[in-house]
This record gives structure tokens, sequence and C-alpha cells, in this order.
């Protein structure tokens, strides 16, 4: 079967889990004897002028690479502006290759690339394939509340309505997109997303090294790795941290990642005095990373809002114990008390007592981490997953253009809760 898949970011433009998930599932595809083929992204700010479209197999996988069209804009200020001019870069390329190269499906991953896929789609007069891995309503705690929150909406409602089928990460997601967008939960394929176990363990030297950067007095450490943003919840976890220094003195945090939220979380943690026990690192070479997470006692997940949750998949391939909220996603891939801690999202003293709980007993910990890493083989292998989407391609037939109605924008909280938070 042919494949055309289109992503916003693959491998090595990576922003987030998006990614990583594409990258994998082209991968598999591929061996399991698909012609694969990615229609994706230059690295943002990059123009047609100077990065002109590259086409090139790696492991398999075809990648064309295209650069937004040169509109002086850029992806943080002007985000609708810099998702269209990427758009048009990506039907052009693709205009032309589904007329040498006619695909089975098209499959796109997320809003940003609903306008191309639908394009191509209609085109090739073959099936469009959605997959939704977050929604903006769900990043801003169901609130809708400014016009580019509202847009973004308006294209994921179009990608979902308009997908001939849908796929979601996990249950939760499923009733979430359907919920949002008017859509029988019935009619969509819940997938897990992936992991593979390969490559986790480091040398020795390196987690030492790791170790006496982030804890030289050999005190408790603990992780969290992922963006910065209010939904991710680190905001819970900084504020939970004295209560887990009263009870652990000296306990240290490790904060890897970037995004929008940096600013306002070092600056929390001045406020709090936290400043000396917390090392804000920022994005982390794969190595380095892995490295930090075989040194720490534990990873801590605060998420408020997450759709699946790989980081929890990667700290289980890692064997570390791992404590999360249940939020979304993560309250299926964490079995509290068998595969890790769980606390309610947001609940800053359940978050200080599970960590409490993990470093008061690391061997009860260590076999819950045991258990956790046993259970990808079983549920979160890229195999399995790869071909449950090729089934999805095979049973789906085109729908062609439709005409659709017009979206509803919720004026309240389309989750029927006030967090407070916009």
């Amino acid at each position: 079967m042919r494949v055309l898949m289109l992503s916003w970011e693959y491998p090595p433009v990576v922003v987030g889990g998006l990614a990583r998930h594409v990258h994998a599932l082209a991968r598999h595809l591929v061996a399991d004897g698909h012609d694969v083929t990615v229609l994706c992204r230059h690295v943002a700010g990059s123009d047609a002028e100077t990065h002109p479209t590259s086409d090139e197999v790696s492991e398999g996988v075809r990648i064309i690479r295209v650069a937004e069209d040169p509109l002086h804009v850029t992806f943080e200020r002007d985000l609708v502006a810099w998702t269209l001019s990427m758009g048009h870069a990506m039907i052009r390329a693709g205009a032309r290759l589904v007329r040498e190269w006619p695909p089975d499906v098209v499959h796109a991953h997320d809003w940003l690339v609903t306008n191309p896929a639908v394009a191509l789609a209609d085109t090739a007069e073959v099936p469009l394939v959605g997959t939704i891995h977050a929604t903006e309503a769900g990043r801003h705690s169901g609130w809708l509340s400014h016009p580019l929150n509202q847009q973004v909406h308006s294209a994921e409602w179009w990608l979902a309505n308009r997908s001939d089928a849908l796929i979601t990460c996990s249950q939760a997601m499923r009733r979430e997109v359907a919920q949002l967008f008017d859509l029988d939960t019935e009619s969509i394929s819940v997938i897990h997303n992936g992991i593979e176990e390969r490559g986790w363990q480091v040398p020795a030297t390196e987690i030492t090294t790791a170790r006496r950067r982030h804890s030289p007095d050999d005190a408790p450490l603990l992780l969290y790795f992922g963006r910065l943003e209010w939904e991710k919840g680190v905001q819970d976890l900084l504020e939970a941290l004295p209560a887990v220094r009263d009870r652990h003195p000296g306990t240290r945090l490790v904060v890897a990642g970037v995004g929008r939220h940096h600013d306002e979380l070092v600056e929390q943690a001045r406020t709090l005095g936290l400043a000396e026990a917390i090392d804000f690192v920022g994005h982390l070479p794969d190595l380095r990373l892995r490295a930090v997470l075989a040194a720490a006692d534990a990873v801590v997940l605060p998420s408020r809002y997450e759709p699946f949750g790989i980081v929890a998949l990667e700290a289980a391939a890692a064997r570390r114990p791992l404590v999360a909220s249940t939020a979304g996603g993560l309250g299926e891939v964490v079995i509290d008390g068998e595969t890790g801690l769980a606390f309610d999202p947001g609940d800053v003293r359940a978050i200080s007592g599970a960590v409490d709980t993990v470093l008061a007993d690391t061997g009860a910990a260590e076999r819950r981490a045991r258990a956790a890493q046993s259970r990808l083989a079983a549920d979160f292998d890229w195999a399995r997953i790869a071909a449950s989407t090729a089934d999805v391609y095979r049973r789906t037939r085109p729908g062609g253009p439709q005409d659709l109605a017009r979206p509803k924008i919720p004026t309240g909280n389309v989750f029927d809760r006030d967090t407070g938070d916009t």
C-alpha cells in the first residue's frame, strides 16, 4: 500500500511527541512492506529561497521536506499565516508527487496539515485518515477565549469531520474529540502510541556523570522532561517540592525541556526559594537525557492535560519509578500501584505524597518500574501499532469533497468546568 503522511514535524525537526510518533509509524509500516512517503517541513524560519524542497530516502521512508513560502511571518507571532504558507508549499510539492506516485491513502497528523491533506486526498481521490494528537480546547482547559484558539479549533473540526477515518491515541482523547467535534465515539479508532525499548540503557559512566552533575551530594533526584507549557503542570510540581524536601532533605529536581512557560517557572522557583534546588537544563540531546533519566530516583509527570504521554513510556523503557497524574491518556498508561503512582491533576499535596512514597520505599518503586517496563512489549509495541493503523487504511473508503456544516465555537468552557485558568 502506498501511504502519504503529512506532518508539520519529523526528525530532525522535533517539537514534541508528534515527530517521534510519525517517525516510528512510518518506519514500521515500511518494515511491513508498505511504500511510505512523509511530506513535512524544514526548520521553522526557512523559506523556499534558502531551503528548496528536498527529497531523500532514510530508513526506507521517502521524506519530502518543504519550507514555508517567504511571507515574512513566524510561527511564534503569526501561527495561522505561517501554517497557511507551509500548507501551500506542501500542496505544491504534493501535487507533483501524486502525479508520479499516486497514493492509496493520505494520513494527516494534527490540524496544521489539514489544508494540504484535504487538498491532496481530494486530488488523488483516495481516503483521508486523520490522527488528532491533541486539541486546542484541551490545551486550554476547555476554553476557546481568543480568536487564535477559535481558529485552531475550526481547523481541528474540519480535519475531524472531513476525514474518512479518524484515529486518537487514547480512550480519553476519543471521548474528547467526539464531544468537541460532534462525532459518534464508535466511529473513532483508538491506537495507542508506542515505544521502542532498544537504546534506553546507557553506560554506567554516563549515569555517574549525570548524577554528580545534578546531585553532587547524592541527595534524591527527581526528573521532569517534556514541554514547558501550563498544561504540563510543572508549576504544580514546583509547589509540591518544598514538602518533599521537608521529608527528604536536599532533594533536587531536573526540569528538561523548553516552552513558553519557562520564564514563569524560573521565577516561581526563585519565589519558592528553590532556585538552587532546581536545574532548568533546556532541551537535552538523547544520550544526555537518557543518562539523567537513568540517574533519577523518580520521574514526575504532573500534567493537567495529556492526550497520551509518550514520556511515561520512555520512563518505563528506562525502568525508572514513575509518578504521574491521571490526566487524559496518562491514566491509561500508568496503572496506579502497579506500574507507577498516580494522582489527580493539579493536586499538589498528592504529588508530594506520591513522591514521598517512592523515595521512602525504593524497593517497591523498583518493582513497579519493572512491571511498567514488562508491559511495553504487550501493549505499546510499534509493530502492532503499525499493523493496526494499516488495518484502518485498508477498511477506509474515500468520501471525497463534502459540504460540511459550520463548526460550533463554544463561548463557555466546553468541558463544563471552570478551573479559573484561561
